[in-house]
């Protein structure tokens, strides 16, 4: 069952028997899209950092928590993997995949030759180079896309445009001055579900519960030669596909390194329970930190 936190309001409340669902940023956000792409019926809360997503989890504040893990053309959000690796009580229990379509906005009136100032997150500013270099703006990084738009349409500021969703638009009265400003039409980020508790089926989308499974793990190596080269065997030997391979620093020892994979199987299954088994006499530490279902493309 789902943490306690939904437990704790009123049979009166709307939001009653509804998951929490939280999501760095501000409404509008793509990672707002990976909450109500993933959730049935969420109520949908909004933190400032990424971390503080963690905590809310952590702490029981909210039922569940929404974050980008991976984007097609920036690749890996390291951060993640970092704080996964910290609040080890967090489980991966599903991943979604948002198409990314940029949009430029400013307040009502403002027209292309009136902007001289861009804001957005770097990912999306970079996402979105090719469009933004076509004219001599200032670009300006911000925490994040909707909060982007909020800040503008906060300060009423003239001349400023903000690179986010469109949908953000209408929610801080905005327009829309140039639609579908990302270089190319595969732009997408994967978004992982996070629970301490496994999930509710039917809190979850139809697209959430079905798909082949997929595990993903975190394992240390001994500091000696082959080490990694004969973990990496342990799924080789017995045909596992590993479909991401990712390192980041231990910060517990200088300059050692554990290792992310997702492995296109599930524990459960003999050749993958045999690769564990055979891991497990390798490295000095293996963790499994989601088993759940593929994120379908389309």
């Amino acid at each position: 069952m789902a943490s306690p936190a939904s437990g704790t309001r009123s049979e009166s409340d709307p939001a009653a028997g509804r998951p929490r669902v939280a999501f760095q940023g501000e409404p509008g956000a793509f990672s707002e899209e990976g909450v109500l792409s993933a959730f049935a019926s969420p109520v949908a809360v909004a933190l400032p950092t990424w971390r503080a997503v963690f905590e809310a989890i952590h702490s029981g504040t909210v039922d569940a928590g929404v974050v980008p893990i991976e984007r097609s053309q920036g690749g890996s959000v390291r951060e993640i993997y970092d704080l996964l690796f910290e609040f080890d009580e967090i489980k991966i229990e599903a991943e979604v995949s948002v198409p990314v379509h940029l949009a430029l906005l400013a307040l009502p009136g403002q027209t292309l030759d009136q902007i001289e100032r861009v804001y957005s997150i770097a990912q999306a500013l970079d996402q979105a180079d090719a469009f933004l270099r076509a004219r001599p703006w200032q670009v300006m990084t911000s925490y994040n896309t909707a909060g982007a738009a909020k800040a503008i349409a906060d300060k009423s500021e003239m001349g400023a445009a903000a690179v986010a969703s469109a949908r953000v638009a209408p929610i801080y009265g905005l327009e829309v001055l140039a639609q579908d400003i990302q270089t190319g039409a595969a732009n997408r980020t994967r978004f992982v579900v996070l629970a301490r508790e496994p999930l509710p089926c039917e809190w979850l989308t139809s697209a959430m519960v079905n798909g082949p499974m997929k595990t993903t793990l975190v394992w240390a190596v001994r500091n000696v030669p082959g080490s990694l080269y004969r973990c990496l065997g342990c799924f080789a030997e017995r045909k596992i596909n590993l479909s991401r391979l990712e390192s980041r620093p231990s910060r517990g020892v200088r300059w050692e390194y554990v290792f992310w994979a997702d492995m296109d199987s599930e524990p459960d299954s003999p050749d993958c329970a045999a690769a564990l088994a055979a891991l497990l006499r390798e490295a000095v530490m293996v963790r499994v930190a989601g088993v759940y279902h593929r994120a379908a493309e389309e």
